[in-house]
């Protein structure tokens, strides 16, 4: 029953391409008061791919918006689509404009533009094919349809021949797709339907939600139907994990093992010759390695110095940019790349080092689902260890930093590239400890109020990359002035007499230390019976650091998971010699929480005029579940109540 409905409801719904669009369609559509908060609507939005043996698709794509706001009107004045001309093809075929009062305007497509797209950093050669609507109003409603050939994302392919095979995918004879079923705006009724060659088998799963799914046999073809009606705009809250992970979208692919496109992408470099050294590499290889003793300080040295001496910057080297790893010699020589650059020149100085060493992909900021598609955004390097344990490195996310792995990347899935072939794995949690920011303080309260004192920090890991980069991105004569300006976050009115500060840029020598002497006048409020101030150390200071306290820890609930910047130790303790008084009238009490995803211990004692403050918080990882946010945000809460509760001594 379910399987005739859905092919009459296609075969009437795709009849729309021929025959127009009813103007009875757009005006039972709604408008404004039925979606209070959209600016416009998404009639339908319909997806046609028919898939050749080669892998090369072909894609029809029709939509229909109509406008319920004057800002939806702004936003639909004109329309593009980003593509790459190396590997894709994208035509516009028809734009037509149903004006509420019943009119039909058809835009000239002599008017379409294809224009280079804008570009920071990597210059590939993207382009925009572009069509001017112009004006519209609420209730007018645009209709498009558009054709593509070709494919979106690899980290790889060969040369290929001419004419169409060169929108064949890396993979060839495979083919894979990851679509969205989620907009900003709301969306009627979304279609996606696929022909596939029956020699091929589709793996497919739908996430977050459900899909009406039929599958019908066409001649030689499979065809698979994918709808779903009156999508929501994916909603969002604070620090919350990717849209992907959370909102409905449909994964396919012809690959049915991980392994697969493990071993693909093992051999596509090797038949390539990404990883070949010449002799200029064998020598700076030898240069730094020199004073190496160890295996894992030959791996340090060489990671740090391409993350270090290879500017991020993606410049198009002809067919194939943005789908190629540049062989470690041409990255070598020009001393510029991408993720996928920098990891292949590492790769080819590890193996000029003696080193196993090959390619791996990741996905950076959000989950790899356990289809293999090519869900991959980022590429790093593995370098196999004397034990037989592989080891990740990361070129690209640690340059000036103490890490070979960046831990913000902790909890993220990757695929090696291996002769043996991989499965999908998971980057492993970084221990608290790892990344501690430790915060001392020593100081005296005057009868005036002045605060005199001294304060030491030290960082390690991400608490120390989160600090040493206000120096690195900045020009070393901005250096007195940027530790100036992170101190001041104490006291606008503080008076600085010494500061010291690790050298920014002596990573590899020790982790970050920071030491300040100074004067806070008028520290605390002094009145004719009391005392009332907040010591230094428990202030919410250095948020780039201490990422936590940027949460709102007042929302009771969340629906979605979230995330830190990093596992993180802070521990925090100052000494303060106070002025004489008679009693203490209030101080914040001691408390503690130990739980799985966040833990919290501290608070004050006082003994005669001494009073001290000692806070540890560990937060256990980067990615949390929606449960784990009452322990998280508990945590916060004690921080942050330590910090803004005063302390009231009677005089």
């Amino acid at each position: 029953m379910i399987r005739k409905f859905t092919l009459l409801t296609l075969l009437s719904f795709f009849s729309l391409q021929l025959m127009g669009v009813p103007f009875s369609m757009i005006q039972n559509a709604g408008d404004a008061e039925d979606y209070p908060n959209a600016d416009y609507l998404v009639v339908f939005d319909s997806s046609r791919v028919d898939v050749q043996e080669s892998g090369l698709s072909y894609r029809n794509y029709h939509q229909l918006f109509k406008v319920l706001t004057p800002e939806g009107a702004k936003k639909l004045n004109h329309l593009k689509y980003r593509y790459d001309p190396l590997s894709a093809y994208v035509e516009i075929k028809k734009v037509k404009i149903y004006r509420k009062e019943g009119t039909v305007e058809e835009i000239d497509l002599e008017k379409v533009r294809d224009y280079p797209a804008p570009a920071r950093a990597i210059y590939w050669g993207a382009r925009h094919k572009m069509v001017n609507i112009g004006n519209l109003e609420p209730g007018d409603a645009v209709e498009i349809e558009r054709f593509m050939k070709g494919f979106t994302y690899a980290l790889l392919q060969d040369e290929q021949p001419p004419a169409d095979n060169k929108y064949v995918p890396p993979m060839e004879g495979h083919f894979y797709d990851i679509v969205e079923f989620w907009n900003d705006q709301p969306v009627r009724k979304k279609v996606y339907q696929l022909l596939l060659p029956k020699s091929k088998e589709l793996y497919y799963k739908f996430y977050n939600g459900n899909v009406y799914t039929s599958k019908f046999s066409r001649g030689e073809k499979v065809q698979y139907n994918f709808i779903k009606n009156n999508l929501k705009p994916a909603q969002r809250e604070p620090h919350m994990v990717a849209t992907s992970d959370i909102a409905p979208k449909l994964i396919m692919t012809t690959t049915k093992e991980w392994e697969q496109k493990s071993l693909w992408f093992y051999n596509v470099n090797k038949d390539y010759g990404s990883f070949e050294y010449n002799q200029a590499i064998q020598d700076k290889v030898s240069e730094i390695l020199q004073d190496a003793n160890t295996e894992m300080d030959s791996i340090s040295l060489l990671t740090h110095w391409v993350a270090d001496n290879i500017r991020y910057s993606g410049l198009s080297m002809g067919e194939g940019e943005g789908y190629t790893l540049h062989k470690g010699t041409t990255v070598f020589r020009d001393r510029c790349g991408v993720c996928k650059d920098k990891a292949s020149l590492l790769v080819t100085m590890l193996r000029a080092a003696g080193f196993e060493s090959y390619a791996a992909m990741t996905m950076a900021g959000s989950n790899i689902e356990d289809i293999p598609a090519d869900q991959f955004n980022h590429s790093i390097t593995v370098v196999e260890m004397s034990n037989g344990e592989y080891k990740l490195l990361d070129p690209t996310w640690v340059p000036f930093n103490r890490e070979l792995w960046s831990s913000r990347e902790q909890q993220q899935d990757y695929l090696m590239g291996i002769p043996d072939g991989a499965d999908l794995m998971e980057t492993p949690v970084s221990p608290p400890e790892n990344h501690f920011f430790r915060m001392k303080g020593s100081s005296t309260l005057k009868a005036d109020g002045t605060l005199e004192g001294e304060l030491t920090i030290e960082a390690e890991g991400q608490s120390d990359a989160a600090i040493r980069g206000r120096f690195t991105s900045n020009y070393q004569s901005d250096w007195d002035r940027t530790m100036e300006k992170m101190i001041r976050e104490i006291s606008p009115d503080i008076e600085i007499l010494e500061m010291k500060y690790s050298e920014p840029y002596g990573y590899q020598e020790e982790n970050m230390k920071i030491s300040v002497k100074y004067r806070i006048p008028d520290f605390a409020v002094v009145t004719e019976d009391e005392i009332i101030f907040t010591p230094v150390a428990a202030r919410e200071l250095f948020k780039n650091v201490n990422y936590h306290l940027r949460f709102n820890p007042d929302r009771k609930a969340r629906e979605y998971g979230f995330r830190d910047r990093c596992s993180r130790l802070v521990e925090l303790h100052e000494t303060i010699q106070l002025p004489d008084y008679s009693e203490a009238v209030y101080i914040p009490e001691a408390d503690k929480i130990d739980g799985s995803a966040a833990s919290f211990e501290g608070g004050y004692t006082l003994q005669d005029n001494q009073l001290v403050l000692d806070e540890t918080i560990a937060f256990k990882k980067r990615k949390y579940q929606a449960g784990e946010w009452e322990n998280y945000r508990n945590v916060v809460k004690l921080q942050k109540k330590l910090a803004r509760e005063k302390i009231i001594l009677k005089k």
